[in-house]
């Protein structure tokens, strides 16, 4: 099952309508002021999550007239962010793979929060990216492979999650790497904006979680 989670941070109309359409989701999960976008567009929500501080008055209010929306309000003084919530109810609805919408933005800590609580669908499993009109944002603990006509965007950027990332290897890239070891430490260069330049490339790894992250520019 598929889930999509549309968050409250920039969400561009021109990117998020036709990739809406495009995708078919199981599960949509509205969380705070991604209620806006889904209300502005007509795309009704399975659930919404969250505190509802960002939200646009009476949208709660709104939802409560459709019985088959389920919706979960928590306490704004929480030890969970609003994405964290939706990604855990994704979770508990069993799904195979959670997209994000709006999980990007000006708010730098709200987009290192959510990259982090991207790691509860890894660790459980669960394929997780997190997508705008410029980026896709992944979290890799195995081998993965990128195959150029496919790829999100020109540029390919790896930064270490965990403090250590050991015996990395990059093929078809670039710039390739052979039983690189990762830091959380300094070691950032060698991992931003690489290119893939054979007809598919392949991450390779010993240990540890990688950000994935493809950018258009």
């Amino acid at each position: 099952m598929r889930t999509l989670i549309v968050s409250g941070g920039r969400i561009d109309p021109d990117f998020a309508l036709p990739f809406c359409q495009n995708n078919e989701f199981e599960q949509i999960i509205g969380v705070d002021g991604g209620l806006d976008f889904l209300h502005r567009y007509e795309i009704m929500p399975t659930h919404i999550v969250g505190d509802f501080d960002s939200a646009e008055p009476g949208l709660e209010e709104y939802y409560h007239s459709w019985k088959e929306v389920e919706i979960r309000r928590f306490d704004p003084v929480k030890d969970s962010t609003d994405t964290q919530i939706a990604i855990e109810l994704a979770l508990e609805l069993r799904s195979d793979s959670v997209t994000i919408l709006g999980g990007t933005g000006s708010r730098l800590d709200h987009v290192l929060g959510n990259i982090q609580s991207m790691m509860l669908a890894r660790a459980a499993g669960v394929d997780c990216e997190m997508v705008d009109a410029n980026n896709r944002i992944r979290l890799i603990e195995e081998e993965t492979i990128l195959k150029k006509d496919q790829q999100y965007g020109r540029f390919v950027s790896l930064l270490p999650l965990t403090t250590l990332v050991e015996g990395v290897d990059l093929i078809g890239f670039k710039y390739p790497l052979c039983n690189h070891t990762f830091t959380s430490t300094g070691s950032a260069g060698l991992g931003v904006s690489n290119e893939i330049v054979a007809d598919e490339a392949k991450i390779r790894m010993k240990s540890g979680v990688l950000i994935l992250i493809e950018s258009l520019d």
